[in-house]
């Protein structure tokens, strides 16, 4: 099967679904759908240049759509058309550009997707508030779906409101670490750090499609296990990225952006525990600085390649994506829809950028 192309295929119909809900420009009557009728007076410009363009800047300069993907494949491996659940699909997709908008701004990044960050086009205001708008307006999916009912959207709003509190976890950790404060992290906290910062918006999705779907209990918990597994996997195999690429531009993030940084991942803390002293006190010493300094970065990625860390990252990420499909696989009936969802796997874990 070939994930990729299906990926590809499908983007446009994400794209077009999102443009439901969040407009390529401001009108009266977009400003109603979203805002309510005003009391007073909407401000159009506003609207569309400090909340429109800002979010359509990033969401056409592509990403891969998994999350929707993953959101799909899960209703059809359930038994579902997933052609009328688009809508909901594209709510983990909306709120994940969001959440790299705001991280762009903690992480003082430059390039997203191979161009400047939105907060260097629009400014760290703009970019804060319209990242946090994508956090929201993707709920308008429930709340215009009023043949839902009552129980059914409970569960949906549980289980955002459990993820996205999940999420800002996450990358509390993430940020205490790269500012230095290190002590006591071993490789379950960084996992866990994971787990909750990039493996939450797939875990999201589907376990919304678990329960759009109408799965049982239990597939929604081991497709939920699996999504968060698949998403630890994605963040393991981008700080592999971040460091391996030599085109930089197929990736469309600086060099090394994770050392510059300080940004502990599981390779950093494999060579912290495995490394020679000499070797991880120079690590940390180096990580410390975040530096811009190419030569820098080329001396920390050596020191993690001679204690093997990369390849351990590697290795550590298949097995947690393995081990969770193992269990998925059993509570899903054979069809079409497990069969993309195994092909989406292996695809997320051996992608190249």
């Amino acid at each position: 099967m070939d994930i990729e192309k299906t990926l590809l295929e499908l983007k446009p119909k994400v794209d077009a679904r999102i443009e439901k809900y969040i407009a390529r420009s401001a009108s009266k009557s977009y400003a109603e759908f979203v805002g309510g009728k005003a009391s007073f007076s909407h401000d159009l410009g506003a609207i569309e240049n400090a909340i429109l363009k800002p979010i359509w800047n990033l969401l056409d300069r592509g990403g891969k759509r998994w999350r929707p993907a993953l959101f799909l494949f899960v209703v059809e491996a359930l038994g579902k058309n997933p052609d009328n659940y688009l809508d909901f699909a594209v709510i983990p997709e909306v709120v994940h550009n969001g959440t790299l908008m705001v991280d762009d701004i903690e992480d003082s990044a430059e390039l997203r997707r191979g161009k400047p960050c939105t907060h260097k086009l629009f400014g760290e205001d703009v970019a804060i508030n319209a990242g946090n708008a994508m956090y929201y307006l993707p709920l308008k999916a429930l709340s215009e779906h009023k043949e839902l009912d009552n129980v059914l959207l409970a569960c949906a709003y549980r289980i955002y409101t459990e993820e996205m509190i999940n999420l800002s976890i996450g990358q509390a950790m993430d940020i205490w670490w790269h500012k230095g404060n290190t002590e006591g992290l071993n490789e379950d906290k960084y996992l866990q750090m994971c787990a909750y910062k990039t493996g939450t918006l797939a875990r999201m999705a589907a376990r919304m499609a678990a329960v759009f779907a109408g799965g049982t209990k239990e597939q929604e918990m081991a497709l939920g296990i699996l999504a968060e597994r698949i998403g630890v996997g994605f963040q393991i195999q981008d700080d592999v990225l971040d460091i391996a690429l030599k085109d930089r531009k197929a990736f469309g993030k600086s060099f090394g952006n994770d050392i510059k940084e300080g940004k502990r991942t599981l390779m950093v803390v494999h060579a912290m525990q495995n490394a020679p002293k000499e070797d991880a006190n120079r690590l940390k010493e180096i990580l410390g600085m975040h530096t811009s300094d190419k030569k820098l970065a080329e001396e920390a990625i050596a020191i993690l390649e001679k204690a093997g860390s990369t390849e351990y990252a590697k290795k550590r990420a298949n097995e947690l994506v393995e081990n969770a499909w193992n269990d998925a696989a059993d509570v899903l009936p054979e069809g079409s829809g497990k069969e993309k969802l195994h092909a989406l796997v292996e695809f997320l874990l051996e992608r190249k950028r």
